[in-house]
């Protein structure tokens, strides 16, 4: 899922600016790909502050990412949700934004927790838990607005990962294939099966 809340890099604090960065750089390099000097070097910083802020290394930094990935995406999924209080209305909006971040990045900038945490998993627990984390805390968004639309709560704990996991996908298949089809498409089926359950 994009980070939908750009800041200037040049004011952040020191440690806002390494997570920032390691965020975006792991979102399309991906974990492996993504090196500490790389991170130090177009941050800004010296290796001593990236070793002072993280002194577990990169994996506590991917950590960290991923949590700054959490963040912004949940942002997002609060602001679309309560804008359009119909969740069949408000789920082709989702993907459509989505579509939006991606086209906007020239199809690099895709979900910045699963870039991360993708091959990771099994070696960086940390990174995994975090992933976990921000996965359960965006089904239970969903999930509350759906609540609030007036799904049973069941209902609404079951589409919530539905939701999830089909953005999830959609969001890979349009960056792979460089093109907002996929997302529009779970969108637009995404409605249909919230639609069926009133």
């Amino acid at each position: 899922m994009k980070t939908n809340a750009p800041h200037d890099l040049a004011t952040a604090g020191t440690r806002e600016r390494i997570v920032r960065t390691a965020s975006r750089l792991m979102q399309r390099q991906g974990y492996e790909g993504t090196g500490i000097k790389q991170i130090s070097r177009e941050a800004g910083a010296t290796l001593g502050s990236v070793y002072h802020f993280f002194p577990g290394g990169k994996q506590e930094l991917g950590a960290a990412a991923v949590r700054l990935g959490d963040e912004e995406f949940t942002a997002l999924l609060r602001e679309t949700l309560d804008a359009e209080p119909e969740p069949e209305k408000a789920l082709p909006a989702l993907a459509a934004s989505l579509a939006q971040g991606l086209r906007d990045s020239g199809w690099l900038d895709g979900c910045p927790v699963t870039s991360t945490v993708v091959g990771t998993a099994s070696g960086a627990p940390g990174i995994r838990q975090a992933a976990a984390e921000a996965f359960a805390r965006w089904r239970s968004v969903v999930a509350e607005s759906l609540v609030a639309a007036g799904f049973a709560a069941e209902d609404a704990v079951d589409l919530s990962h539905t939701v999830i996991a089909t953005l999830e996908g959609a969001e890979l298949a349009s960056q792979v294939a460089r093109s907002e089809a996929p997302l529009e498409a779970a969108g637009r089926h995404l409605a249909r099966l919230v639609a069926s359950y009133r």
